[in-house]
């Protein structure tokens, strides 16, 4: 039998949220597949784009934006906006006809496009439920659990940023037939060490229970530099976090942020959870040491280019902050490590193993279509 040659994609319809750092990973990834001559239909909810998000993508020639404010699914009683954004989406898909559609959420996994589907499982509420609570995720919860897994059973590959996300979403979902772990990447150019400065800097939302950043705020008052946090202070509830012994910078957008990171000397994160870690590879590019929670997938990634400490260990986490402070030859070899370990993930490295997974399920679409044309002849 022969195929048609394979080809990449020239068109892939990816959705992506405005409330989190799926954002940045969209933007990363559509940046460097412009170089591959592919285009990009960037379908957002969550939110409308911020006045730094359009300016952001405006920047990116191959991207055309379809934008809405469709509640994620994570958020309170999404339904009825889920079942409305996915005929939206599959109109998307007529107009704009993708070869590949690419999804940053789940759901949207089991409607019936056209071009093969691809989803993308940065983080889930029941891994977050067991990481933060220590429990499984209360029944209120049952409804996304069943969703999400028809939406995984139904995709034509999973795809997670890390080995641990991925164990994770088997474990909670159930096996998974075509999955594979694509790190994400960043551009070591944004990112790069400055004169370090006596400070440590922390970035996450101070709220979220899974970035940990209270942790920090416990042990600021006995530690001898100053702590400065950059992150959302607001609640998705309206409360406001305003947290004492530390400096809080507030959200800041990657250009802003990464002047704090290029001066800081540590970076900090006792994550609970955290499928990946965006701003850790940032720290790391900009020579920081680092200091992490000893998770499993922070420990995949950065293995012994960082400090590790249980997140719920106050004490080991400012022993070994003092002794980075109180240390220059070991702090100097902690961030040599961080960084030699961020540069090898590259945009072009997280844009290659799309790419190739990518044309995977454009094959696998050219040999069912070939089969059936067989079959019928």
């Amino acid at each position: 039998m022969n195929f048609p040659q394979l080809r990449t994609p020239s068109r892939v319809l990816m959705t992506a949220d405005t409330v989190g750092g799926v954002w940045s990973y969209a933007m990363e990834l559509a940046r460097v597949l412009g170089s591959h001559d592919v285009e990009i239909g960037l379908a957002t909810m969550g939110a409308p784009l911020s006045r730094e998000q359009r300016k952001e993508v405006r920047k990116l020639a191959n991207v055309k934006v379809f934008e809405s404010q469709f509640k994620l699914e994570w958020m309170d009683n999404p339904w009825p906006d889920l079942v409305q954004a996915g005929q939206w989406l599959l109109d998307i898909e007529r107009r704009f006809k993708p070869d590949v559609v690419h999804l940053n959420n789940y759901v949207h996994g089991s409607l019936p496009f056209q071009a093969p589907k691809l989803v993308v499982g940065h983080s889930c509420v029941l891994s977050w439920w067991r990481a933060v609570k220590g429990e499984p995720a209360p029944v209120e919860w049952n409804w996304y659990r069943r969703q999400v897994a028809r939406a995984l059973r139904a995709a034509d590959m999973v795809i997670a940023p890390s080995h641990a996300m991925l164990a994770a979403l088997q474990r909670h979902y159930g096996p998974l037939q075509f999955a594979e772990a694509i790190p994400n990447g960043r551009d070591p150019e944004m990112f790069a060490p400055l004169a370090k400065e006596d400070f440590l800097l922390a970035a996450g939302r101070l709220w979220d229970q899974a970035k940990n950043i209270d942790a920090l705020v416990q042990v600021a008052p006995a530690l001898p530099w100053p702590v400065y946090v950059a992150g959302d202070v607001k609640h998705p509830d309206g409360g406001i976090c305003q947290p004492l012994h530390v400096g809080v910078l507030g959200r800041l957008s990657a250009a802003a942020l990464a002047p704090w990171y290029g001066r800081a000397a540590v970076y900090a994160l006792p994550a609970r959870y955290e499928p990946f870690g965006l701003s850790v590879l940032e720290a790391g590019l900009s020579g920081c040491a680092l200091v992490l929670g000893d998770i499993p997938s922070l420990r995949g990634i950065w293995e012994q280019a960082a400090l590790f400490v249980p997140p719920d260990d106050t004490e080991a986490l400012k022993t070994a902050l003092v002794t980075l402070m109180k240390d220059p030859a070991l702090r100097q070899e902690y961030a040599a490590r961080a960084r030699s370990r961020a540069l090898e993930f590259t945009p072009e490295r997280m844009a290659t193993g799309y790419l190739s997974a990518y044309s995977d399920l454009m094959m696998t679409k050219v040999v069912e279509a070939a089969v059936v044309t067989r079959k019928v002849a």
